[in-house]
């Protein structure tokens, strides 16, 4: 049986509707609310197929439990995680420097949901997690992407070293965030086929999971601060990685 996730609101609709019409099961909407944005939400799920149910303002305060649905909430299934024969096929497949962000047992789903965004943003191939120990793709990280759980595909690996290895051997490069590297990350080359390794909060990486890497670096941190929220890390990362490989940066 499939998980969903409950959406409401019209900006929230749109994005769904963009971003995963496929995965939208049923709508309900407030036929008495006359607005026109409503009315063009409410013809794109009928060119989609998608079954849509005129309801009372009451039912939709039920089904939003209280929330400002502004007319319209909509049931989603929940994206299907993916397994490491998955993630093998896809880097076969992939462009010559492909990158990824492996996340090594976070467990905050609203750390989940802030990385698949900027995974997103980045244009990443998507995000390793192990099976244990990690929060998956579950309503609230769904939300917290805002559409971007429908874009970027999640990995879950029952062996993470495991995976490691075989990424390994697909020509890719590992390098792992960690307090104490010698280096920072701006003084890495990131323009290579590339995986980047966060941890846990507030644990970092395994040791296991660090000697699997080829690189450590750091984020310098000049404040009074030890280190960065994962999501923020992982923002930190991904974006010197663009940056690094991005055309209109060369010459700089």
């Amino acid at each position: 049986m499939k998980s969903s996730r409950r959406v409401f609101g019209l900006h929230s609709a749109e994005t769904a509707i963009e971003c995963g019409a496929a995965s939208i099961s049923t709508a309900w909407i407030d036929a008495r609310r006359g607005d026109a944005r409503l009315a063009r939400l409410t013809q794109r799920l009928s060119e989609h197929g998608i079954r849509v149910e005129s309801v009372s303002k009451r039912r939709l305060d039920e089904l939003s439990r209280g929330g400002n649905h502004q007319g319209i909430v909509i049931d989603m299934d929940l994206p299907a995680e993916r397994d490491e024969d998955d993630l093998i096929g896809v880097l076969a497949d992939a462009a010559a420097k492909p990158l990824l962000l492996v996340l090594d047992q976070v467990q905050d789903p609203h750390n989940l949901g802030a990385c698949l965004r900027t995974v997103d943003a980045v244009g990443a191939l998507g995000i390793v997690i192990p099976k244990d120990q990690s929060v998956g793709l579950t309503p609230t990280v769904a939300k917290v992407a805002s559409g971007a759980a429908e874009t970027v595909p999640v990995y879950r690996v029952t062996n993470l070293a495991r995976c490691l290895d075989r990424l390994k051997a697909a020509g890719l490069w590992l390098v792992g965030a960690a307090g104490k590297a010698d280096i920072t990350v701006y003084e890495a080359d990131l323009t290579v086929p590339l995986a980047l390794l966060l941890g846990a909060e507030g644990k970092g990486l395994r040791r296991l999971t660090q000697e699997k890497c080829d690189l450590l670096v750091r984020i310098p941190m000049l404040g009074s601060m030890e280190s960065l929220n994962v999501s923020v890390a992982a923002g930190v990362l991904l974006y010197e990685a663009l940056r690094q490989r991005s055309s209109w940066n060369h010459g700089r």
